[in-house]
């Protein structure tokens, strides 16, 4: 499976001052295969240690954790030489052994010549939660999301299409009616699918969205365990609860975050911790309310929120969204469809690496989400999930704010009009901090 994140790991790998990488990332979001496969296509060996799994060597570790030590007698335990110039040693689920972890201050220090990764599913989690020594500033790092919109088009052969997305964006182009539709059905389809790698791959072998989305229940399932597992006894049932509220929170017209929808009586004070394992684990984020003003953060509401998941079809499937009705979308409430399509703008977002915020005034007008550029430009962003495009709230923000222009995303086709960049739903993957600072 092909991942735009191989690139960063390239990238990793031939920097000048490179420190240990640490990756960041969701339980099942393809971190080990992206390293292992990484590995195989860059190294000529590899030293994978599994801490769930592998007891010998944490043995070792418990011991001494200085690089030479570690070399030695992993060397020994593999049987094989380790090359600092063509061998990628990776400490996987690394939360797992504290100590490994603070070894990557070690290799920093003492063999910064050697190629380290470590990973783990809730390395989040473990280092907000524990006390030990993290390697504060000695460690890359790169957080791992499941398979964007455009990372689907490519796995699934759509590259053509792919890239035919791209220049009309740029250029601001209307695709023909043919490359619209078709892109716009393969949108639906990854508004059901999502992009978790087991669950596409599945969608990929047997053409079956059906046998695809079971996948999904497995993973929804994996991260409840999780939560039950590595939670203290009293507070796995608010995260769990806090989990299962998502789909309620987002289906509501106003969609900020409302901890009466968690449990009646539900506080901040009661269900806040539960959020941010939930954003610590990798599995959800947060879309801030703020004021407008350079920086966007420094005007942050922090009370004020809502809370998305990082991948749209663990949410279709939470919330038991039909499947016909995503296909058959001229029978579904706009609000139903809106909050699987509001949730994958802020995914892909996210993924592209933008902050999530979103604006509202004292008059009811409220915009999805306002984005800061590379230069300091702020772009709101309005999303609509069919053709109806209308908004008294964004024409209210242009007036009020005069901003460079705007954006629109909704099914309409590819356009510049009015001081508004019209994008479709299947181009958000193309909105970038870079690319928002348009001539």
């Amino acid at each position: 499976m092909k991942r735009k994140a191989m690139d960063d790991l390239i990238k990793w790998k031939n920097k000048k001052n490179r420190n240990p990488l640490l990756l960041y990332g969701a339980r099942q979001v393809g971190k080990t295969y992206l390293v292992k496969e990484f590995a195989k296509e860059y190294f000529k060996d590899i030293i994978y240690v599994n801490f769930e799994t592998n007891n010998i060597i944490s043995k070792i570790i418990d011991d001494d954790i200085t690089p030479k030590y570690l070399i030695e007698n992993l060397e020994i335990a593999f049987n094989k030489k380790i090359n600092k110039d063509t061998t990628l040693i990776f400490f996987d689920e690394i939360q797992k052994n504290t100590r490994a972890l603070t070894s990557l201050k070690y290799f920093y220090e003492e063999a910064p010549e050697y190629y380290v990764i470590g990973a783990g599913s809730l390395l989040g989690v473990h280092i907000n939660k524990k006390e030990f020594s993290f390697p504060v500033g000695k460690v890359d790092f790169l957080t791992i999301y499941p398979l964007s919109f455009d990372e689907f088009l490519i796995n699934t052969k759509n590259e053509l299409l792919l890239n035919k997305i791209k220049e009309c964006f740029n250029s601001n182009e209307s695709m023909s009616s043919l490359l619209h539709n078709q892109a716009l059905e393969l949108y639906y389809d990854y508004l059901s699918i999502g992009g978790m790698p087991e669950v596409v791959d599945e969608y990929i072998k047997t053409n079956s969205m059906i046998t695809a989305i079971d996948y999904q229940k497995d993973i929804i399932e994996s991260y409840k365990n999780d939560i039950t597992k590595y939670c203290e006894t009293s507070d796995a049932p608010k995260i769990i609860a806090t989990f299962d509220s998502i789909p309620v929170q987002l289906a509501k017209e106003n969609k900020k975050f409302q901890y009466k929808l968690v449990q009646k009586g539900g506080t901040n004070s009661i269900f806040g911790e539960s959020i941010n394992w939930l954003i610590n684990a990798g599995i959800a984020s947060k879309c801030i309310k703020t004021k407008i003003g350079l920086p966007l953060k420094m005007y942050e509401e922090l009370d004020s929120f809502k809370l998305y998941m990082n991948d749209v079809g663990l949410l279709t499937n939470l919330s038991e969204f039909p499947i016909y009705l995503i296909k058959n979308r001229e029978s579904v409430n706009e609000v139903m469809i809106g909050m699987l399509t509001e949730n994958y703008v802020a995914s892909s977002l996210k993924y592209n690496g933008l902050n999530l915020n979103y604006w509202k005034n004292d008059f009811n007008s409220q915009l999805d989400f306002v984005l800061q550029s590379e230069k300091g430009l702020i772009i709101p962003l309005e999303v609509k999930s069919s053709i109806h495009t209308k908004s008294r709230s964004l024409n209210n923000y242009m007036k009020e704010y005069e901003p460079k222009y705007g954006i629109r995303i909704s099914n309409k086709n590819f356009g510049f009009q009015n001081n508004i960049k019209s994008v479709p739903l299947y181009a958000v993957f193309c909105i970038t901090s870079a690319n928002l600072d348009i001539d």
